[in-house]
């Protein structure tokens, strides 16, 4: 019904765009949050839309530098460099009214480390939380930390007495399908209040007006619109009943770019593209293969990059709005070289003879999961590789879902073959590291999706978080890389390029991790 009222709406009004408001803002996106409960998912939508409402001890700008936020200052305790010391913005008010204090601090930084939180890996080096005064918080790490504020720009504060009044002290546990108060309503400091919540459907936030920053935003209203088809987001955006749409499609950036009314921001994101595949001795459960695992073969593996041709997805799928790469990490990411981003020619020969080699001759039966509406082209990505490696004897069968199917695949490893993106708002490997890597035990390898390990490698990844000699940490960096790289943990494809269109009064630059913020937003 939407794309027939759409479609309607474009005969009657043409290709003509009229100007935004400067007030309310309809934005649109190709997926929503996942849930509103601050600690429950690691997942870019949801921290985007999530930072409207709340907000972090600290932030970043355009160029990801840390800017304050909540926290006005950070710093190492004089004589002990295992404690880490916020000093807290002063005067702030929750949505509810409530003083935001050192104790919601402690709370919401002990909630994140929880069990339970998609969070937890951010501060495994944790080793406690405590309150100096009301605006003065220590932070105590198990060893020196010298990096710690680069992980908490996605660690939202909560007010402790509104958690505790509403029972969701504890993290809802999204892979296991639980629900709470937070995962639809929400009390944060944020410069948006919460006004409306339709799941999947259209999301209200108002301007708050007690918000700390100096200047109010000139958008005071956004109506949130998730919309996963492609083609009814650009309609929207040309009937003008959408001002912002933040997933252009690749195929439509040209003709975007050449209508009257309409402007595209185009830029890198922070965010590798790539597939991930079970390690392991057991059988894999979509597999014609029924008494052992193709993808613990290095061979395997090895056959599956030479069979992918990067290059031909970045020309043909993506129109060239992606940079092929050899490693999992963007450039943006300490720990990236020229050296490590190199990959193979494509060679389907040689691909098939190692397939041979490792016992395959004829190939192998597989499934692979995708999401259909979180990334760019990302279905299309996937039945390309589909494609590609049906030249060498890999028939695999595409199983294709929206986001919010995926994730639980993901969260729970149910599943042999998989595309994820993934993120890196740290700058450093060791983000990557800790949860796509590390064998998944506690607060490590919560993406960990193909259960590989490597109990050596683990314990090189566990001291970065404590390394204070930052040359000896890139060097162990390094090492970690060339393990990865060489056993093939991850088959990265490209690194994702961002295209927002919007109606041509307004300004709104790409954000390098794909969280463009409302509040920022100008008109001409």
């Amino acid at each position: 019904m939407r794309t027939l009222l759409l479609t309607a709406s474009i005969l009657a009004i043409g290709a003509a765009v009229s100007p935004a408001s400067a007030e309310t803002v309809r934005w649109a996106r190709g997926s929503d949050a996942l849930t509103l409960d601050p600690h429950s998912q690691n997942q870019g939508v949801t921290h985007n839309f999530n930072h409207h409402i709340y907000e972090t001890l600290m932030d970043r700008d355009s160029e990801g530098n840390l800017t304050p936020r909540l926290a006005t200052e950070w710093s190492i305790k004089e004589g002990d460099d295992t404690v880490w010391v916020f000093k807290l913005r002063e005067g702030v008010k929750f949505h509810g009214g409530e003083d935001f204090t050192a104790e919601d601090v402690v709370f919401s930084l002990d909630r994140a480390r929880s069990e339970k939180s998609n969070m937890r890996q951010l501060h495994a080096d944790v080793e406690s939380v405590s309150a100096v005064d009301d605006h003065t918080v220590e932070v105590q790490m198990k060893g020196p930390s010298p990096l710690y504020p680069n992980n908490v720009t996605n660690t939202f504060m909560m007010d402790k007495g509104w958690s505790e009044e509403n029972d969701v002290v504890e993290v809802q546990d999204f892979g296991a399908g639980e629900d709470n108060y937070a995962v639809r309503n929400a009390n944060g400091t944020g410069p948006y209040v919460l006004a409306s919540r339709e799941p999947d459907v259209r999301s209200v936030l108002t301007a708050f007006e007690d918000h700390w920053a100096e200047n109010a935003p000139a958008v005071t209203e956004i109506i949130y619109l998730p919309i996963k088809e492609a083609a009814t987001r650009v309609a929207a955006l040309l009937s003008g009943e959408v001002d912002i749409v933040q997933d252009v499609p690749v195929q439509d950036i040209d003709r975007l770019s050449a209508t009257d009314g309409v402007k595209i921001e185009t830029g890198p994101e922070n965010r590798v593209i790539y597939f991930g595949y079970k390690f392991g001795d057991e059988p894999l459960k979509s597999s014609d293969v029924t008494d052992k695992n193709p993808f613990n073969d290095a061979k395997v593996r090895e056959a599956m990059e030479l069979a992918i041709d990067r290059e031909a997805i970045q020309r043909v799928v993506m129109r060239g709005q992606s940079v092929p790469t050899g490693i999992a990490t963007p450039p943006f990411v300490n720990g990236w070289t020229p050296e490590l981003d190199a990959y193979p020619a494509t060679d389907v020969e040689k691909a098939k003879a190692l397939l041979a080699e490792a016992g395959y001759p004829d190939g192998f039966s597989v499934t692979l999961d995708t999401p259909n509406d979180r990334y760019v082209n990302d279905e299309a990505i996937s039945q390309a590789v589909v494609g590609m490696l049906g030249q060498i004897g890999i028939k695999v069968t595409l199983a294709s879902r929206p986001i919010a199917q995926h994730s639980p695949l993901i969260l729970n490893s149910d599943t042999d073959f998989y595309l994820l993106g993934w993120g890196v708002p740290t700058f450093d490997s060791a983000y990557i590291f800790n949860d796509l890597v590390h064998t998944k035990d506690g607060n490590y390898g919560a993406y960990n999706i193909g259960l590989y390990t490597n109990p050596e490698l683990d314990e090189k990844i566990r001291s970065l978080g404590t390394q204070t000699d930052l040359e000896a940490r890139d060097a162990t960096i390094a090492e970690i890389w060339e393990v990865v790289k060489a056993d093939r943990v991850l088959l990265p494809i490209h690194n994702q390029v961002l295209a927002y269109a919007m109606k041509d009064n307004i300004n709104l630059a790409v954000h390098p991790e794909n969280q463009p913020m409302m509040n920022t937003v100008t008109f001409d």
